[in-house]
């Protein structure tokens, strides 16, 4: 599977006062992390998706293993990858390194859906295009 990653600087304002990541962090990072991964395999990223072809990939379940904690200064690479695709969902998997060392595991379930023009309440799940599961199943290496 292609895998995409992306380096991640820890700024002040990341840190709780106990001076390691707000773990809130995480996850907005977590989700800039699967839009660079389309955004890697050719894909417009997440908002574009929305505006220009009226497709959206929300979170429905996700999950985290948080193993070392992160400080202000620190520089983390989060490499995220998909691990698995259904019909209309998909997992992807994100693993925070320090270094070498795994720092956190983030596991999501999004789901390929189609934003009606009607609006946002009218939001109905799609098969995922076979272009879209090739371009992410590219061999990393």
């Amino acid at each position: 599977m292609l895998i995409n990653r992306r380096r991640i600087l820890i700024e002040w304002g990341d840190c709780d006062p106990a001076g390691i990541v707000f773990y809130p962090r995480y996850f907005e990072w977590f989700d800039a992390c699967s839009a660079a991964l389309f955004e890697a395999a050719g894909f417009l990223r997440g908002g574009d998706l929305v505006s220009r072809q009226g497709i959206a990939i929300p979170m429905v379940d996700t999950r985290s293993r948080f193993l070392i904690p992160s400080r202000f200064g620190e520089e983390l690479t989060v490499e995220t990858t998909i691990t698995r695709f259904g019909r209309s969902s998909f997992d992807i998997l994100h693993r925070v390194l320090k270094g070498t060392d795994l720092a956190v595991e983030c596991w999501e379930t999004r789901v390929w859906i189609r934003v009606e023009p009607t609006g946002p309440e009218r939001l109905k799940s799609q098969p995922i295009p076979e272009a879209v599961i090739r371009a992410l199943s590219q061999d990393a290496g």
